[in-house]
């Protein structure tokens, strides 16, 4: 088990402190007031969570960061480098503007590798970006588990958030390397509007379908190609 540190005390850090507590994993909460910390795990009422400063929080094995790179992330960070090098920083965030309507950095970059640039020493692995808060407290739909889409450029730093969230109710998908947190990122942008328009926001999320390609199904359908095109 590790000890996870989480900074933030918003809707998406209690919930994944709450996350991390029920796979066995000890929990530091961190905030600018850590009465607000206190406050917040006393409703909890759990003894694996524990109330701390983003500084405590930082000394953490793991580091989740639970804030906005609009609001000031990154240099809020700035004053903890020392305590994030080398670390296994679990990045879940959207670069979102004030009212969620568009993102605040360009399309040839993401939050998450705007991080990896700023903390080069981190490693950074991004994750739980396409998941909404209001999932977490029911991440199944029906019979269907919710898929969390991970990124990285450390191999072994992705193998270990795996084996940090194994068992949690959700299905792990390796979405391959950083960059693609650039597609992750959009189609979170994509969902909270199309959930918006349908009257789901904020709970809905991705669930990649698909079943073993055989060479037989690739045999059928270039028969049926090739019949169409004599018929033609």
């Amino acid at each position: 088990m590790a000890t996870i540190g989480i900074l933030g005390t918003g809707r998406m850090g209690v919930r994944l402190a709450l996350l991390f507590a029920d796979l066995g994993h000890q929990v530091v909460l961190g905030s600018r007031d850590r009465e607000r910390a206190t406050k917040i795990i006393q409703k909890l009422n759990r003894t694996e969570i524990q109330p701390g400063s983003y500084q405590e929080a930082s000394e953490a094995e793991v580091v989740l960061p639970a804030m906005f790179l609009r609001d000031g992330s990154l240099d809020t960070l700035e004053s903890l480098r020392a305590r994030l090098d080398g670390k296994l920083y679990i990045d879940i965030s959207n670069p979102f503007n004030a009212d969620y309507t568009d993102f605040i950095l360009p399309w040839d970059t993401s939050g998450a590798e705007q991080i990896q640039h700023r903390f080069p020493k981190t490693r950074v692995v991004g994750a739980f970006k396409n998941v909404w808060w209001e999932v977490f407290d029911a991440p199944q739909f029906g019979n269907t588990v919710s898929d969390v889409f991970a990124v990285s450029d450390d191999a072994a730093a992705k193998a270990e958030f795996f084996r940090l969230v194994e068992g949690s109710p959700f299905r792990y998908i390796d979405a391959g390397k950083l960059s693609n947190a650039r597609t992750i990122e959009r189609m979170t942008l994509l969902s909270g509007e199309l959930g918006q328009r349908y009257g789901y926001f904020p709970r809905m999320n991705y669930k990649l379908l698909g079943e073993p390609w055989s060479v037989g199904k690739a045999d059928k359908v270039a028969a049926a190609l090739a019949i169409g095109r004599l018929a033609s």
